[in-house]
């Protein structure tokens, strides 16, 4: 499998996991992933292709009552996961 490959089937799975309890273990995880992504060489643009894909699949099942609360724990893991690309540019950008 690709390193994209890895992350989409990793991504969702912990998506899938966060989305029933949003504890602190499962975002741990999508800290990791974007750990993985950026030493992988992964863009943040295939980081948020994949988070969009997951997403949607997740919206599809989800009933209108609970959309606000799904979206709401959707953007809490993306950001988690950007947190090590956010770092990165920043230690870039200080480096200049």
């Amino acid at each position: 499998m690709t390193p994209l490959e890895n992350l989409q089937r990793d991504y969702r799975a912990a998506f899938l996991q966060y989305l029933p309890r949003r504890e602190e273990a499962a975002l741990h995880t999508g800290y990791k992933l974007g750990r993985a992504a950026v030493t992988d060489g992964l863009s943040i643009l295939e980081l948020a292709r994949v988070h969009h894909e997951v997403f949607l699949e997740v919206l599809c099942d989800i009933p209108t009552e609970d959309l606000t609360a799904v979206t709401t724990a959707a953007s809490d893991f993306f950001l988690e996961v950007l947190a090590t690309f956010d770092m990165a540019q920043r230690g870039f950008l200080d480096g200049n």
